[in-house]
């Protein structure tokens, strides 16, 4: 029997919906949403929301005007969602069929914002039914938007149009994957390229819209479409909406990436018309068309097609580089802040930067991207996106009136274009901005200045041949403009200093050093307390800078630095400690042990643990602030112990802390889940502190908290975040390398969680980057536990032998994993090499090749020991790649035989070279197949 709304429910349902909007009742207000979440538990609730939805007038007898009722329909569109969104699995049947009918309907409506809610509501049903769940729906959706009957509606059009764009933008793997031998896109992109003919612009862009998902990605789809796709993109380009022309604009973007052979005969036209689009008035067009010159100036070819228009591009790069009269409006003008409290939605959101990843050379890896970059596109939009498929489009990106230095604009958008082309082209660039330069540094108008130092700053990369003879000029013209009584002009000076730093750095006579350098150092660390939070957030990126360029160098410098940090740290509001922290940590990482002079140390571990007590444990500054902590461990070394303790300690109650409310949102959906980077920041710190506390003390440190310390950590291995994981890998290894005993007893329980992250067949595609990095450190942990577990590993040789091997032999693999597999699986043959000898011929070649490319350490001459020790145990297995081998050895250069390690290679080297003279027959004329550079040093290192 169909089912059969009540009216009486209805008009209820409809009342607590209004009065939930009440912002001048609130008693109505609160009852309406205990209402609310009483009706939820009806199985007919979403029968009603759908009725609502598509219901253009309310029910007879509801009090309520046009304006309430539009009101009521889009709070119940957004009830409907979020219950699909939730409670998906617990829906009737009955009650999702009604919905499937009221999305067309709303589709079809004459009100934009509902149309709108009716596209997130049906990619809602696809996103958790997918698109077979629903197969009548893009059928019929294609029948609507390009309209086969000749009777739809413009306005049925463009929402069945955007409600298409919405679907591919949340469902573009599911479009492009085979089922049942067909795959949705081959039917779909033709007829969203036919739909850009549409009279309707809201459809020829919405259309355009859905393409541009596909465009970045190198489908079959895509490849049969190219040709038809630019015919159509040619004819749209001077559509008169703006909104069609942007995504055109983008589509060329994309295509740089994906198809630029298809763009390169036609690279006039289009830098032409690239140059019109981003000198027209829509700022929003503009600055999709400036992301074409950063992206094809990015390619690895295209951009030399570029080379005959650098004269006419560049001048209008320089134009769209000085900040616009909206721009400075929002600016607000001069403005001493610096007593100010940030507001809480001032300060950007913040990630863990450094994911460190142990690398087979026994050094660790870390990104050392700087804040500094002036161009930079803000968090929200590179880091925000992580849960987004390929070409999704997040809708919750801001608009309006943002601050413009916190947003991606043209402004930036063209100086990195013009960074680009500096790297690029390097001198001519220099000289097409000369004259732009000279007119505008001393300009009387601070928009001018500011947009030339700015052009100055991004030139500095590519252009620092050219630009050196002038800097005995600039320098000091720059540092007077720290004066500037424009703090816009003053923050804009720190980055282009800090960009210049390595050339005052390198100043080999201390005359120049006095002129140019210290002035610079010293203008930047005053800006650090500068009256304008902005400016003196430049002056602490632009500090990090010049440290990272600085290095040791600084050593003389590390007193005042320090000492200007420390007044920082009691003036700086919480925005601006962020940056802080990164000086910091990155002094502590350049200058090393002399940070552990007790008269620097003493100075600043007192402000660093200040702010330690203050931060809650809830608080997203504990990121930074672990990750100074860290880097200021590893610097201070045995000197940390004092502090080590309490900081221990506290980094694993915030990992217990935050590993049981994630636990308690996976059973309760109103819970959020805990911030990952809470688990990355405390497990990196534990890292740091046992790497850098004395072997007993670390050991001390750990055996105070045995049993929680490696159930908490064996907990983040098996953590849903590759992140977090990644630590827990790296700590992991590092507590095999430094306190083994502690670690011993709680192997066997950790070995098989490590044994399950090295199946490769559980890496999924989407996810193999990401899923490397924390292979990469896995393997590493591997060989260090081999490396002091010994025979103790006997039990899991055979399960990690097949994890190594299968790494090595897959060529998707990077180098620097593969490279840790081969330094684990030779170490597991130092002491169960009769275990693995079986298996020598499986994998020998793969070591060879793979060790070719370690660099001399103690972690290769482990491994090339137990591999050699394997070799001993079953030589017939290497016959097809002896000569290989015997080059390897040959070629090992670090047999300075003074380090035990290198005793002990040698003599294995030594042994097996016997084990081959007994048992191949003329083993002299053998050796003479080896190259004879490889032969005349194998004949001077070993008794032959």
């Amino acid at each position: 029997m169909a089912w059969q709304p009540s009216g009486e429910n209805l008009k209820t349902l409809a009342q607590c919906l209004k009065d939930s909007l009440s912002a001048f009742n609130k008693a109505a207000q609160k009852q309406a949403e205990i209402m609310l979440n009483q009706a939820k538990a009806s199985p007919d609730i979403n029968n009603y929301l759908a009725l609502i939805i598509s219901s253009s007038e309310p029910p007879q007898d509801f009090p309520a005007t046009a304006a309430d009722w539009h009101l009521v329909r889009c709070a119940a569109a957004l009830m409907l969602k979020n219950n699909i969104k939730n409670n998906y699995d617990k829906i009737p049947e009955q009650s999702l069929a009604l919905v499937k009918l009221a999305v067309p309907l709303g589709l079809q409506d004459k009100n934009s914002q509902i149309r709108s809610h009716a596209g997130t509501l049906a990619t809602e049903l696809i996103n958790k039914g997918g698109i077979y769940g629903w197969p009548e729906f893009l059928p019929e959706l294609l029948k609507t938007l390009t309209n086969e009957s000749g009777h739809v509606t413009p306005e049925a059009q463009e929402g069945a149009m955007a409600a298409m764009a919405k679907i591919c933008e949340d469902n573009a793997k599911m479009l492009e994957r085979e089922h049942n031998g067909q795959r949705p896109i081959n039917f779909l992109l033709p007829k969203l390229i036919q739909a850009t003919r549409s009279t309707v612009p809201k459809v020829r862009a919405h259309a355009l819209t859905a393409i541009n998902v596909f465009t970045p990605r190198k489908s079959q789809a895509m490849l049969n479409s190219i040709d038809d796709l630019l015919q159509h993109l040619f004819a749209l380009a001077e559509d008169p909406s703006i909104d069609v022309r942007k995504q055109v604009c983008r589509a060329f973007v994309n295509l740089v990436e994906t198809r630029p052979d298809k763009l390169l005969p036609h690279i006039e036209g289009l830098a032409k018309y690239i140059i019109a689009q981003q000198k027209g008035s829509d700022e929003d067009l503009a600055t999709e068309a400036a992301e074409f010159w950063l992206t094809v100036g990015e390619h690895d070819n295209l951009w030399r097609a570029l080379e005959p228009y650098i004269t006419d591009i560049i001048p209008v790069l320089l134009e769209c580089m000085v900040y616009s009269p909206e721009d400075i409006a929002l600016l607000g003008g001069a403005s001493d802040d610096e007593d100010e409290e940030d507001r809480e939605e001032d300060i950007k959101p913040q990630f863990a930067k450094k994911k460190l990843t142990r690398a087979a050379n026994g050094n660790t890896a870390a990104d050392m991207a700087k804040n500094g970059n002036a161009f930079e596109k803000v968090a929200s939009m590179e880091e925000d996106d992580d849960d987004l498929e390929d070409g999704e489009i997040d809708d919750s990106e801001s608009e309006g009136d943002e601050n413009p230095d916190e947003k991606w604009t043209l402004r930036k958008c063209s100086a990195a274009a013009l960074d680009v082309f500096a790297r690029d082209f390097g001198g001519p660039v220099f000289t097409s901005i000369l004259p732009y330069l000279q007119s505008n540094l001393k300009h009387a108008d601070w928009s001018y200045r500011e947009a030339a130092v700015l052009a100055l700053g991004a030139v500095a990369e590519g252009c620092m041949d050219v630009v050196v003879p002038h800097l005995p000029e600039l320098v000091p013209y720059l540092v007077s403009l720290l004066d500037d009584e424009e703090p816009v002009v003053r923050q804009i000076t720190c980055w282009t200093l800090g960009r210049y730093s390595a050339w005052a750095v390198g100043l080999v006579d201390q005359a120049e050093k006095e002129r140019y350098f210290l002035p610079m150092m010293d203008g930047i660390l005053k800006k650090m307390l500068d009256k304008n939070k902005n400016v003196q957030e430049a002056g602490a990126s632009a500090m990090a800078n010049l440290e990272e360029k600085a290095g040791k160098a600084l050593e003389p410098y590390c007193g005042p630095i320090i000492q200007q940090y420390i007044r920082c740290f009691g003036k700086y509001k919480d925005k601006n400690m962020w940056v802080l922290y990164d000086c910091v940590q990155t002094l502590a990482e350049h200058i090393g042990p002399v940070l552990a002079r007790p008269e620097l140390s003493n100075q600043l571990m007192p402000v660093l643990l200040d702010r330690w007590q203050k931060v809650g444990d809830e608080s997203r500054e504990l990121f930074p602030l672990l990750e100074c902590l860290s880097y200021v461990a590893m610097a201070l070394g045995d000197a940390f112990t004092p502090y080590a303790e309490p900081i221990f300690a506290r980094c694993i109650r915030i990992i217990h802390q935050n590993l049981e409310q994630a636990m308690k949102a996976k059973t309760n959906t109103d819970l959020d889940q805990p911030d990952e980077d809470f688990l990355v920041t405390s497990l990196d710190l534990l890292s740091a502190i046992i790497q850098a506390l004395d072997n007993d003390k670390a050991s001390k440190l750990v055996a105070n908290v045995q049993q929680t310390f490696f159930e908490l950590m064996a907990l983040c291995m098996g953590d849903q975040s590759d992140a977090v994981q990644q630590s827990a890998y790296a700590l992991l290894g590092d507590c095999a390398k430094y306190v083994f005993e502690q670690l011993k007893p709680f192997l066997p329980n950790i070995m098989p969680v490590v044994i399950k992250r090295l199946d490769m067949d559980t890496i999924l595609d989407e996810e193999v980057e990401n899923s490397f990095s924390v292979v990469n450190n896995a393997c590493w942990s591997v060989g260090e536990i081999a490396l002091q577990y010994k025979a103790g590993m006997a039990p899991f040789v055979p399960q990690l032998l097949q994890r190594c091997v299968d790494i090595l032999s897959n060529p998707r693999v990077p180098g620097g994993v593969s490279e840790n597999a081969a330094i684990a699986l030779g170490r597991l043959g130092l002491d169960n090499a009769e275990l693995v000898a079986p298996h020598l011929g499986s994998f020998a070649e793969e070591f060879l090749d793979t060790m070719d490319d370690v660099d001399p350490s103690e972690e290769k001459a482990t491994a090339l020991r137990g591999f050699t020790e394997i070799v001993t145990r079953n030589p017939q297995a290497m016959e097809s790649v002896l000569l290989h081998y015997f080059a390897t050895i040959a070629n090992y250069q670090e047999l300075s035989l003074q380090k035990p390690v290198l005793l002990e290679l040698h003599e294995a080297f030594q042994n097996v070279i016997n084990v081959y003279k007994q048992i191949i027959p003329g083993f002299g004329n053998f050796l003479m197949q080896m190259e004879a550079k490889d032969l005349e040093l194998l004949q001077r290192l070993f008794a032959l």
